[in-house]
């Protein structure tokens, strides 16, 4: 649930309150109307807890979050005072107005308006069409027979929805103008009044004034409500300006029902209806001429077209053909095959990288993009790596292939999903909803196969952040390195120590074998794993340095080596010692326990005093740590492996490889200067 100091930085990523003009919210993401965009800082937004990405489409800013969009948006709406807020910041119109209407912000303005209207009817409407479908499957299945009058009440239900569409799509015009909502209703229901039905399609017609009224069936139609409101929109504010107070409660309204009301009778209605088959006529003709071309196509480009908001573009004529025919076999059943390849490259991340925090995005995302939600998926994963991006591309067009080849139809407006899937239950055409699995079953098995034969962690930019984030976070606790951005790339690469320095003496390291070769000795009991399998991408990807690590069976923790301690943090679960010879040893007891500030461990040295291998250093209790859900795993790491190679010593040989097990004080690794390995003394 979204805290309102999420609220506050989120309104301050879009330049404060008074820069909104407007809110609304689609199934993942905020879309922000704003007075001024130039405000809107997208590279702030982005690293909010909680956001997936933010984009500026048009005349929004779209900030993503997932499936937690509503109660953000509550958040939000009630930081900045609701959407009375908004209203207010309506009135700062005049500034919108001076900057520059140029054909690109004039389309983003378009937009915002199309989908502020449909979006907030796309449940009202899904709902519908699931539970149509429901219906039609047990009816399909012999539960519930069509013709019983259990049936029949129950599709009532369902049906009227549609039917009504023109009173939904009013409410939400005349909310997104700030028209008065009743009467926009009232304006427009006579076009469903069942005695004007009658009137205009008696035999000879009908007439008003001598002009004939056209017999137009305007339920389930949207583009007449529309064009009433857009006209109810600035009569309203005339007379609600000219009108005495004391008539103005049923002279604004009388008015308008005297202009509106024969207007949408006698023009608008009839061309709003027009508009409406001029729209469908468009998508079934584009879907008659390409066939399943145009339905892989879309498909395979979905990923960017949702990325940048625009998917909502294709709502208002789905909606407009599935009011006339009944179905869509165009866009809902591309969404299906895009839906379906997102969630089967998510899988297959899941499955290949070493990354635990990519494991745990990817599963979730592809869980969530099985149920029709995509967006966490493509923020999260698809769209930072590049070859999940193809495959997901691939997956989509061979899906979407499959499914325009055996004409797969769709009987409701909701994201496909495995919660919807009744959507492709089709009474006369049993194969429908089958073919409709199988083109599912396309796109996840190819998205699938290919980003798992692609996927390499060390050429993810994902994992590549990921890293790059951990080393700032341990910079930010005065961890002993700085890690230069060169060093991201591979391992063993040097970190700068702070604090003490090394003191500059002749070397007589702790255990030598000789000058340039030095041992470390194991400082806990435990078994030895190799570092690549810590969980945890920094050390496991060698950015901290080569080494080896343990699990511990006790939490007494000595030095590996002798020198100075250059760094101990306050949260003292790590420590790092310089050797005489310049070595950088570092030990981290557990994995993210600095978290725990400090508590379950104890420190006998302080930072600058000298110690000698096996000296007890820290204290940690180990059960009180994994009580409290931390991994004690213990990684041991030369800091500077640039300058010194790393090699198990023979009792622990096992060590850099495979498990194995190892007593405090017995030899672990052994460090030789690279110059003097390389032959150069």
């Amino acid at each position: 649930m979204a805290t309102q100091e999420d609220a506050k930085a989120i309104i301050a990523g879009v330049g404060g309150a008074a820069n909104i003009a407007g809110l609304t919210h689609c199934s993942t993401r905020l879309r922000f109307t704003l007075i001024d965009d130039a405000k809107a800082d997208l590279g702030a937004l982005k690293k909010l807890p909680g956001v997936l990405s933010a984009v500026q489409s048009g005349a929004q800013t779209q900030v993503v979050i997932g499936n937690g969009v509503v109660g953000v948006f509550n958040a939000v709406e009630r930081e900045r005072g609701g959407r009375a807020q908004g209203v207010r910041a309506q009135g700062d119109a005049a500034n919108r107005a001076r900057r520059p209407l140029t054909w690109r912000r004039t389309g983003g303005i378009l937009m915002d308006f199309v989908v502020s209207i449909f979006s907030p009817i796309v449940p009202a409407i899904a709902g519908a069409g699931i539970f149509k479908s429901l219906l039609v499957g047990a009816a399909a299945l012999g539960w519930l027979p069509a013709d019983s009058q259990n049936y029949k009440l129950l599709a009532v239900i369902p049906d009227a929805v549609f039917a009504f569409l023109p009173l939904l799509i009013a409410y939400t015009t005349a909310k997104k103008l700030n028209v008065n909502r009743p009467l926009a209703l009232g304006v427009v229901s006579f076009l469903l009044f069942a005695n004007f039905s009658a009137l205009i399609n008696a035999e000879g017609g009908a007439a008003l004034f001598g002009i004939t009224v056209q017999a137009v069936a305007y339920a389930s139609q949207v583009f007449p409500s529309i064009l009433a409101v857009l006209l109810l929109w600035p009569l309203e504010r005339f007379f609600t300006r000219i009108s005495p107070g004391p008539i103005r409660v049923f002279f604004v309204p009388l008015m308008c029902y005297l202009i509106v009301g024969p207007l949408l009778m006698l023009v608008l209605g009839p061309v709003g209806f027009w508009l409406g088959s001029l729209l469908t006529g468009a998508m079934i003709g584009l879907y008659s001429l390409l066939g399943w071309v145009a339905v892989a196509v879309l498909a395979a480009l979905l990923p960017f077209i949702i990325a940048v908001g625009m998917h909502k573009a294709f709502i208002p004529p789905t909606i407009a053909t599935m009011a006339a025919t009944g179905r869509d076999s165009f866009y809902l059943v591309a969404s299906l095959g895009h839906n379906a390849a997102e969630a089967g490259a998510c899988f297959a991340v899941a499955i290949r990288t070493s990354s635990s925090r990519l494991r745990a995005t990817a599963i979730s995302a592809g869980v969530s993009a099985i149920f029709g939600i995509t967006e966490p998926a493509l923020y999260g994963v698809t769209l930072q790596n590049r070859k999940v991006l193809l495959s997901v591309m691939a997956g989509a067009f061979a899906g979407g292939a499959y499914l325009g080849l055996t004409v797969v139809a769709a009987f409701a407006v909701v994201g496909p999903g495995l919660a919807s899937f009744t959507m492709f239950v089709d009474a006369a055409n049993p194969m429908n909803i089958l073919n409709a699995a199988i083109g599912g079953l396309i796109s996840v098995a190819v998205a699938f196969v290919i980003s798992a034969v692609l996927w390499k962690d060390s050429t993810s930019p994902t994992i590549r952040k990921e890293l790059e984030d951990a080393a700032e976070g341990l910079a930010d606790e005065d961890f002993p390195a700085e890690i230069a951005a060169e060093s991201l790339g591979g391992s063993g690469h040097r970190l700068q120590t702070h604090g003490a320095s090394a003191p500059d003496v002749e070397a007589a390291p702790s255990r030598s074998a000789g000058p340039g070769h030095y041992g470390l000795i194991a400082p806990l009991t435990g078994t030895l794993i190799p570092l690549a399998d810590v969980d945890d991408p920094v050390f496991a990807g060698g950015i901290l340095g080569n080494g080896v690590a343990i699990r511990p069976t006790s939490g007494s923790v000595r030095a590996p080596i002798a020198g100075v301690v250059t760094s101990l943090l306050t949260s003292r679960h790590a420590i790092g010692i310089t050797s005489d010879g310049g070595v950088e040893v570092l030990v981290h007891v557990g994995i993210d326990t600095m978290k725990l500030n400090g508590q379950h461990f104890t420190t006998h040295v302080a930072q600058g005093d000298r110690v000698e291998a096996g000296q007890l250093v820290i204290e940690a209790d180990l059960a009180a740590i994994e009580a409290a859900g931390y991994d004690t795993t213990t990684p041991v790491v030369v800091t500077n492996s640039d300058r010194f190679a790393v090699a198990a010593s023979a009792a622990a040989s096992t060590g850099l490889n495979t498990a194995g097990t190892i007593t405090a004080g017995e030899p672990l690794v052994q460090i030789t200067e690279k110059e003097l390995a390389n032959g150069v003394a």
